[in-house]
C-alpha cells in the first residue's frame, strides 16, 4: 500500500469513527443538510409549472392534389377514386396562463393557426375547451381563453432587461411528452431574419426546445416570464441548441389589440429603409452608433405629410433609440394604426424631430443593400439629361441612359431613367463629376436619385 492509499484510508477511518461515535442522530442531521442544500431550481419551478399548458389542436388542412386526379377522363380511364379536398389534423403545443381571472393563455400563433378545436391540459391533470381570442402571424402570438377557477398565472418580467448570460429555463410539451424543463443561458438577443415575413427580436437560448415546447414558456431564474419559445433552427428535425422565443414585451404590445379587434392592426409609416452601416455613417459622414436610412418615401404617405425624406436617418422613435432597419420596422409595426408618434431624425448634420400619424397595412419596406466591391457603377451608361425628359429644366443631374443587366451597378440598384442628382450629398450636373466623386472614394456611396417623379436614396457598394 502506498503513502496515498494509506492516507485515504486512514481519513475514512477516521470519519466511520466519527459516525460511529456521533450516533444515528448525526447521520440523520447530515442527510437534512444534503436534502435542503441540494442545488437547482426546484423551488422556482414549483412556483411556475402550474401555469405552463399542454395545448392538443385538431384542424383541418387542404389535401395536395395531383392535375391528373381532377381530370374526368383520366379517373374513368382507371377507374380511380374521388381524391378528398380536405383531411382533419392534430398536432401538439404548448402555452402560459397570464391572467388567472380572465382565463387568459398565451400561446404562438403556428400552434393554433386553422385550428377547429382546441383543448388545454392543466398542470393538474384537467382538460379544458379554449377559444381563439385572436392571433398575429407577424409576430407569431396567439391569445385563448378558458373558462375555470383556481388557475395559475405567471409573472411576467421586463425582457428589456436581459442580458446575453442570462439563466433561463424552457417549459413546454416536447413531442407530446408532457410537460418538460430544460436550462440554458441566453445567447443572443434581438435576433432577426428568421422568418422574411415576422416582425422579429428573438432571443436565443441553448435550453434544448423541440417541436412541441412552442408557445411554452421561458423563465428567467427568479419565475418571470421573459419569452414565450417559437421556434428553433434544426437540420434534423430536433434540438440543436439554437432555440427562439419571442420576448414578452413584444407579446405585451399586441396583446391588447387581440382582446379588442382579434388581430393586430399595424400602424403604416411609407418608407423604404435599410441599415445605418459604417459604410453609410462614412459617405454621410455621420458620427452616430446606429439609424434606419430612409431610401424612399411614399407619395401621400404618413412619412411623407410629417415631411420625412429620401436620405433621412430615423434615429429614435417616441424617445425610443431606433437601432437598424429591422428595430424600426418593428417598433411601427407594433403602434396601433392612428396613433401619433414623434420621430427623431438626422437630416444631414441637422436633428430633427417630426410628429406622423400612422395609417394602416405595411408600415415599412426593407431595401436590399447593394452588392459589394469596386467600381459600383460599372455597366451603366451615364450622360445629359434630354430636352425630352420631363425633368429638363426642373432638376439638375445626371441620367442614367441605359444599365446592363447583371453589372455592378444593376446589382446595386441603378435602372435605366434613373437620374442622378447628388453623391454623398453633395449636388453633380455631369457624368464627369459622378465618376470623380466614385473615384475620390473607396467605401459605400450615397446617391441621391430620381425615379419616375420620386425622390430616392440608395447606398451603393
Amino acid at each position: 500500500m502506498n503513502i496515498t492509499q494509506g492516507y485515504i484510508s486512514r481519513v475514512m477511518l477516521a470519519v466511520v469513527f466519527a459516525g460511529t461515535f456521533s450516533g444515528a442522530a448525526s447521520i440523520s442531521s447530515a442527510q437534512e443538510i444534503v436534502d435542503t442544500e441540494r442545488p437547482g431550481v426546484a423551488a422556482m419551478l414549483e412556483e411556475v409549472t402550474p401555469s405552463v399548458v399542454n395545448i392538443a389542436v385538431t384542424g383541418t388542412a387542404a389535401v395536395p392534389q395531383n392535375p391528373l386526379f381532377n381530370d374526368p377522363y383520366f379517373r374513368r380511364f382507371f377507374d380511380a377514386p374521388e381524391q378528398p379536398q380536405t383531411q382533419q389534423t392534430m398536432s401538439v403545443g404548448s402555452g402560459v396562463i397570464i391572467d388567472a381571472a380572465k382565463g387568459y393563455v398565451l400561446t404562438n400563433h403556428h400552434v393554433v393557426e386553422n385550428a377547429d378545436k382546441i383543448e388545454i391540459t392543466l398542470h393538474d391533470k384537467r382538460q379544458l375547451e379554449a377559444k381563439l381570442i385572436g392571433s398575429d402571424a407577424g409576430t407569431d402570438i396567439a391569445l385563448l381563453q378558458v373558462d375555470a377557477a383556481n388557475l395559475d398565472a405567471i409573472p411576467q418580467s421586463d425582457s428589456g432587461t436581459l442580458k446575453v448570460g442570462d439563466f433561463v429555463a424552457a417549459i413546454g410539451n416536447p413531442f407530446g411528452l408532457g410537460q418538460t424543463v430544460t436550462t440554458g443561458i441566453v445567447s443572443a438577443l434581438g435576433r432577426s431574419g428568421i422568418s422574411a415575413e415576422g416582425y422579429e427580436d428573438f432571443i436565443q437560448t441553448d435550453a434544448s426546445i423541440n417541436p412541441g415546447n412552442s408557445g411554452g414558456a421561458l423563465v428567467d431564474y427568479n419565475g418571470n416570464l421573459i419569452g414565450i419559445n417559437s421556434a428553433i433552427i434544426s437540420p434534423g428535425g430536433g434540438n440543436v441548441g439554437i432555440g427562439f422565443a419571442v420576448p414578452i414585451n413584444m407579446a405585451k404590445s399586441v396583446i391588447n389589440q387581440l382582446v379588442e379587434f382579434g388581430e393586430v392592426r399595424r400602424g403604416l409609416l411609407g418608407v423604404m429603409i435599410q441599415d445605418f452601416t459604417p459604410d453609410v455613417a462614412e459617405a454621410l459622414q455621420l458620427d452616430l452608433d446606429g439609424g434606419a436610412v430612409v431610401s424612399r418615401v411614399e407619395p401621400n404617405s404618413p412619412a411623407a405629410k410629417a415631411g420625412i425624406e429620401a436620405g433621412d436617418v430615423i434615429v429614435a422613435v417616441n424617445s425610443e433609440d431606433i437601432s437598424s432597419s429591422s428595430d424600426l420596422r418593428n417598433t411601427i409595426g407594433l403602434i396601433r394604426a392612428g396613433s401619433s408618434v414623434e420621430i427623431d431624425l438626422m437630416r444631414g448634420n441637422r436633428k430633427m424631430t417630426v410628429d406622423a400619424e400612422l395609417g394602416s397595412g405595411n408600415q415599412v419596406e426593407t431595401a436590399a443593400a447593394g452588392a459589394p466591391g469596386s467600381g459600383v457603377l460599372d455597366g451603366a451608361e451615364l450622360g445629359s439629361i434630354p430636352r425630352d425628359n420631363p425633368a429638363y429644366g426642373n432638376t439638375s443631374g445626371v441620367l442614367v441612359v441605359s444599365v446592363e443587366q447583371g453589372s455592378r451597378a444593376w446589382n446595386n440598384g441603378l435602372r435605366s431613367n434613373d437620374i442622378i442628382t447628388a453623391v454623398n450629398r453633395n449636388e453633380v450636373d455631369s457624368a464627369e463629376s459622378v465618376e470623380e466623386m466614385i473615384a475620390a472614394n473607396t467605401g459605400a456611396l450615397a446617391l441621391s436619385i430620381l425615379r419616375e417623379g420620386q425622390t430616392q436614396f440608395m447606398i451603393v457598394r
